[in-house]
């Protein structure tokens, strides 16, 4: 796969800086794995101490990765229809890199820049200027002394630099003074040398080549290149690596990681974990929806983006894989090929979880739509997985699913009618792409017969089967985790089948064409939980099957269990917080 990326650098002010204390933070907490038993799924036991960053609960805390889930710009006049803004802020005093990373709707890698951030810095994007414009970014926003040396009222509380002379001064837009001398500690002491080259004056397009902006539209608008600016071929001419919108509105999902250096280095090419990704929790990022169509309402929603922390945080970008004590981490199928089970979580950011519980709200005389934005873990691999040529990527246009149940007000219950509920899924169940925004009205969501409530919520069991569906209807094994109880089959050091797949849900309402709103769904259970099984597996008399959270049982209050029916064990769980 040929891509013509642009190596774009945001300048903004100079942070001045001392080296670092030690940064190689080591996990001090163990985990225990989730499994299935006769009382239902149990979630798996969580750090035994309080101490640390283990954890695989996904909250809005500084991180080392920022996912936007998706994205959506329309192509036509500016100010008439729908855009998707970020911003990304560097929360401590030293510089910074976010890589962005721009995919279509089938997780094909379209367009990828550097973000260069400096103490206390902040760089908003409206992605109508980068896809429609062809611009990255601007130096509206820049300045040229450093806040965080010199603060409106002349003393320097943030001050990092012991040298006197290390003011901390930008003197020209589009200029960054880095690591000068052992004495004078501009930028971060984590940047490798490239830095001075890469993220040097002058890196910063401004507007991308004609031929690479009629690509990335042509990509995420039609799924499709030209192939003169960016080009992924296969038999018969360029491929289909993204759904086809019309050629009108462009859709798709962005990853922000921290970064030791500007480069064109993408998730799918397997140095980028290896050489270039940094693990200091030191970015949040938010996001707006505006649509500024009068037609459509003339509404906008916005919300955090997903932090996925690295654990353990801290230590140098080409080092020697640090363990962590996650069982597998977010760009998990990106590191196919790996040797040892610390290098196959090389990039020790968090996972996400796979069932969701969501509100929805339809209809009445406020005219109230809920609508989701879902993002899911596809099958796709990095070059040495076996599933990232460009015919591959049609595979992430039917990711299945387990299952989804709507409830109403009444706790009446709606299920599907057609295809089978089973976990894993099978080629017959439900499918959505890896990124998409679907309305409580599509068939998707199976209605409640009778029912006349306006409103209730949504159970999503979004489980894709993982390595168990992908080896017998794909061929290929994508996944992994470093120790069992997340998959079904034999594994040995540090390798073992993973049937549980990473997903997002964002819930969007509007109303009345004036009011709208973005929140996150509810997940039932976090990254370490396993697969839950599907209701129609579900046991009379056990919480096998059963809607609830991870656990899916009483939790017995000390010291002796609740009564229960005779010969029915259902209250079997502990006062152990998972």
């Amino acid at each position: 796969m040929r891509k013509l990326s642009v190596l774009a650098v945001i300048v903004a002010v100079l942070v001045a800086g001392s080296a670092f204390a030690s940064l190689n933070k080591q996990a001090n907490a163990t985990f225990t794995p989730g499994v299935i038993t006769s009382g239902g799924v149990v979630a798996g036991i969580g750090p035994t101490t309080t101490n640390n960053d283990d954890s695989c609960d996904i909250g809005v805390a500084p991180a080392a990765t920022l996912l936007l889930p998706y994205f959506e710009v329309d192509l036509g006049t500016a100010g008439t229809g729908r855009t998707t803004l970020f911003s990304i802020t560097n929360v401590s005093p030293y510089a910074q890199v976010a890589h962005v990373v721009l995919y279509t709707d089938w997780s094909f890698p379209v367009l990828d820049f550097n973000i260069f951030l400096t103490g206390y810095d902040v760089q908003p994007i409206n992605l109508y200027d980068v896809i429609v414009r062809g611009i990255i970014g601007s130096t509206t926003g820049t300045s040229t002394s450093s806040p965080n040396a010199i603060n409106t009222g002349g003393s320097q509380p943030n001050r990092i630099s012991p040298n006197a002379g290390a003011t901390g001064s930008n003197p020209n837009i589009g200029t960054q003074p880095f690591l000068a001398s052992s004495a004078d500690f501009n930028g971060n002491p984590q940047f490798l040398g490239s830095v001075t080259t890469n993220c040097a004056p002058g890196r910063l397009p401004g507007t991308l080549p004609a031929q690479l902006q009629t690509d990335v539209r042509a990509l995420l608008s039609v799924g499709r290149s030209t192939g003169a600016g960016i080009t992924c071929p296969g038999p018969g001419g360029e491929q289909q690596v993204g759904g086809n919108h019309g050629g009108t509105v462009a859709i798709g999902y962005a990853t922000i990681d921290v970064a030791a250096t500007c480069s064109v280095a993408l998730p799918v090419d397997p140095g980028y974990f290896t050489g270039e990704i940094l693990f200091d929790n030191v970015l949040i990022g938010d996001y707006q929806d505006v649509n500024q169509s009068t037609a459509a309402g003339n509404y906008a929603g916005g919300n955090p983006m997903v932090h996925i922390r690295a654990v353990p945080e801290g230590g140098p970008a080409a080092a020697a894989p640090v363990p962590t004590n996650l069982p597998f981490t977010f760009y998990d199928r990106y590191l196919n090929g790996a040797i040892t089970s610390a290098a196959r979580t090389v990039d020790r950011r968090q996972p996400l979880p796979s069932a969701f519980a969501a509100r929805w709200i339809s209809g009445s005389t406020a005219a109230f739509e809920t609508q989701y934005k879902i993002w899911r873990e596809g099958f796709t691999t990095n070059s040495l997985g076996g599933a990232a040529a460009c015919t591959d990527y049609v595979i992430n246009s039917v990711i299945p699913l387990v299952e989804i149940v709507r409830f109403d007000e009444r706790e009446n219950a709606g299920i599907p009618g057609s295809g089978l509920i089973v976990s894993p899924p099978t080629i017959s169940s439900p499918t959505l792409p890896e990124t998409s925004r679907q309305a409580v009205t599509n068939a998707l969501f199976p209605p409640v017969t009778g029912s006349t409530d306006v409103g209730g919520w949504m159970y999503m069991n979004l489980n894709n089967g993982g390595d168990a569906f992908a080896s017998s209807a794909l061929g290929f094994t994508p996944y992994n985790a470093t120790r069992p109880g997340f998959g079904v089959g034999a594994g040995a050091a540090g390798f073992f089948p993973r049937d549980v797949s990473q997903n997002w849900v964002i819930v969007a309402m509007f109303a009345e064409g004036r009011y709208g709103v973005d929140y996150d769904a509810a997940w039932l259970g976090n990254g370490c939980s396993p697969a839950l099984p599907a209701t129609s597996a579900g046991v009379t008399g056990t919480a096998v099957g059963r809607i609830a959270p991870a656990g899916g049982v009483l939790v017995c209050p000390p010291p002796a269990a609740t009564t229960q029916p005779t010969g029915v064990t259902q209250c079997t769980g502990t006062n152990v917080t998972p």
